[in-house]
């Protein structure tokens, strides 16, 4: 005979707790038995952590330096205290202020444009019913994510030149060649379509996956009900998808600020910087150019926290709004 334990009761029937420091003495032997047997797993974790913390975490000490004078060659966190002359110094500068609005400006487009388009490229493929077709659309559409930035600005400042394909096909149409590459009013298309090529078919792989995650009887229900392919795509495909849409999002509102340097470092010239020089090109030409370390660093820094506030405010409105959030 096995005899059952039975958890202590109260006088009123209910069950005792157990004290806190109990329960947590349990979970730390939980946690030791876990990666006593699992600790081959453990040790693939140890690689991307010292990763983050060597080139993520032990950089954020050098924003010290913002409120500090730096000088090259002197101590590594600065001479002396200076306080918020930095930041005094960047907003008053209307330099700064061009630079934070092409950049806004940039993140916007990018963010209209590359967000939604994947969606909607993974719905097409999604309905295309001859796999040889389906897998080639994916092939091409996924190779641009692998080439090189300066591959791919090479390409881009080859087509759009004066005796570029660009301008060629504007010659056959009778019309008189552009220099894209030197005008600033046209810097911002060839960026973000430059961006939408290159990014779109990668970012439906998320998505293809997310689809294979929904129930196929709720479309075998839906067709017996009558509803046609698009609502069955309006009122299943989209609300199955709903989270890695959300996550997705707030992932590029978080990096709404981080503009593509090395794209725009590649493809802008002095003729181009009214609508093409962001904050992170600005830092460049500052702090390493120009060896003003600290002034860059105090860019840096409200350049960060305008990114963290995005993340948190987006994060907070999508939990609140649809009940889906990162945590």
């Amino acid at each position: 005979m096995t005899t059952q334990v039975r958890e202590p009761v109260s006088a009123a029937g209910e069950p005792v707790r157990k004290p806190p420091r109990v329960r947590e003495g349990r979970r730390r032997e939980s946690w030791r038995r876990a990666i006593r047997r699992d600790w081959q797993l453990y040790t693939l974790v140890l690689v991307p952590l010292l990763f983050f913390l060597v080139f993520r975490y032990l950089p954020m000490l050098g924003n010290v330096i913002a409120f500090r004078r730096f000088v090259p060659g002197g101590d590594i966190y600065g001479e002396s205290w200076v306080g918020l002359r930095y930041v005094k110094m960047f907003l008053d500068d209307p330099t700064f202020w061009q630079v934070f609005g092409n950049t806004m400006v940039l993140g916007a487009l990018t963010l209209l444009l590359c967000f939604p388009l994947p969606i909607v490229l993974a719905l097409l493929l999604n309905e295309v019913r001859t796999r040889y077709f389906k897998r080639f659309v994916q092939t091409v559409s996924y190779l641009p994510h692998f080439l090189s930035i300066v591959i791919v600005a090479g390409m881009v400042l080859q087509l759009v030149s004066v005796e570029g394909t660009v301008n060629q096909v504007v010659k056959a149409f009778g019309g008189d060649p552009i220099t894209f590459a030197q005008d600033a009013d046209w810097f911002r298309t060839i960026y973000v379509s430059s961006e939408v090529w290159q990014t779109v078919g990668w970012g439906t792989i998320l998505y293809l996956a997310a689809f294979t995650t929904i129930d196929g009887q709720l479309y075998e229900a839906a067709r017996i009900d009558g509803a046609g392919r698009w609502k069955q795509t309006w009122h299943i495909t989209l609300p199955g998808i709903r989270p890695t849409m959300i996550t997705l999002m707030i992932l590029n509102i978080g990096t709404f600020m981080a503009v593509g340097f090395e794209k725009i470092l590649l493809l802008y010239n002095p003729l181009t910087y009214p609508t093409a020089d962001v904050i992170s090109t600005y830092l460049y030409r500052v702090g390493l150019v120009s060896n003003n370390f600290s002034y860059a660093a105090a860019i840096g820094l409200f350049e960060a926290v305008i990114g963290l506030t995005l993340i948190l405010s987006a994060n907070a409105i999508s939990r609140r709004a649809v009940g889906t959030s990162l945590w």
